[in-house]
């Protein structure tokens, strides 16, 4: 059965990471693989909540055999870090974006954040777990990675920022924006007019703070668990992109399992993946009353505005060139004809 989080259960996850601590404590002799999952989010994020309640229903169904400790919070280090640890087999599991972490890796990696080409979270979530989602993971997988079936959710992004709000291209013109370590986030950017600045999250905070950048582009779970509403003043509800994390893991440590633990591990991540996508659209739904409360402005945008003006700066025939024409028309059949 799916349980949303309310904003007290977000609020509580330390309890939630304690309980689950304990529990493995307990089962610390019996386990016979030991992995470790390292995630970019808070520990207050949906993601590392239901990450953390899926290692411990792992951990009671297996009999303690096998034991997930949750790293969230880039307590494993940065994204590229991780990734690099994941390949080398120092990390086990992670939880990366495919925007901005697997587009090192596989070809389309970053297709499914091309800038206003999803319409709602229906169209993300047909495209994902169909032939779309099927798409990338076949590429995860051609790249030495194993993935899971489901997707889990970033969100739909938004733009904050501090000087004035953004309605229309134009006032994105020049402003001095963070985008994470991606080229289709600067190539985006770029074609806005505007002056991309890629930041890993974890610096974020102090990079607004000390006006390095102007503003930045996330969804509303993550501009709230991360407190940038204290460093910014206006919020441009864009949806200008949608990112999702996938979970995946190294393959030899994939291997090494035998195949009952293997069906136990994933069924429960899948599910939990579930659960966390229903979390975000509960969460999304009173975070704009919560963020307001909290100072922050919110500004509804011309997002067609947004889109003639990436497709007149040739921004989508570009994209369509780099993942070439069979991955780009299987992205048009899930969003809709962009270039």
């Amino acid at each position: 059965m799916t349980v949303n989080l309310t904003r007290r259960a977000v609020l509580g996850a330390a309890s939630t990471f304690a309980i689950g601590a304990a529990f493995n404590i307990r089962q610390a002799k019996a386990a016979e693989f030991e992995y470790k999952f390292g995630a970019n989010v808070p520990a207050s994020h949906p993601l590392a909540i239901r990450a953390q309640e899926a290692a411990d229903a792992i951990a009671k169904e297996t009999d303690g055999r096998f034991k997930m400790n949750v790293f969230p919070g880039n307590q494993l280090g940065g994204d590229n870090d991780m990734l690099a640890q994941l390949r080398s087999g120092g990390l086990e599991f992670y939880a990366v974006s495919g925007v901005s972490g697997l587009s090192t890796l596989i070809p389309a990696g970053s297709m499914y954040g091309i800038g206003f080409a999803w319409p709602d979270y229906a169209t993300v979530w047909k495209g994902m777990d169909g032939e779309l989602g099927a798409h990338f993971r076949k590429q995860i997988t051609g790249a030495g990675l194993v993935v899971m079936d489901r997707i889990w959710d970033s969100g739909f992004r938004q733009m904050t920022t501090r000087s004035h709000p953004v309605k229309t291209p134009d006032d994105i013109a020049a402003l001095k924006m963070r985008v994470p370590v991606s080229a289709l986030w600067t190539s985006m950017f770029k074609a806005l007019g505007a002056l991309p600045a890629s930041i890993n999250l974890a610096e974020v905070y102090s990079a607004l703070q000390t006006n390095i950048v102007d503003g930045q582009e996330n969804p509303l779970v993550t501009i709230n668990t991360t407190k940038f509403y204290e460093v910014q003043k206006y919020c441009s509800t864009t949806n200008h992109m949608w990112d999702g994390y996938w979970f995946v893991g190294n393959r030899r440590a994939w291997g090494a399992l035998p195949d009952d633990l293997k069906e136990i591990v994933s069924r429960n991540i899948n599910e939990a993946a579930l659960r966390q996508r229903a979390d975000i659209a509960s969460l999304n739904a009173s975070l704009k009353t919560d963020l307001e409360g909290k100072g922050l402005q919110f500004v509804e945008p011309d997002r067609e505005a947004f889109r003639t003006k990436l497709r007149e700066a040739g921004f989508y025939a570009e994209w369509k060139k780099k993942y070439g024409d069979e991955a780009w028309d299987i992205f048009e059949k899930a969003v809709g004809k962009l270039a």
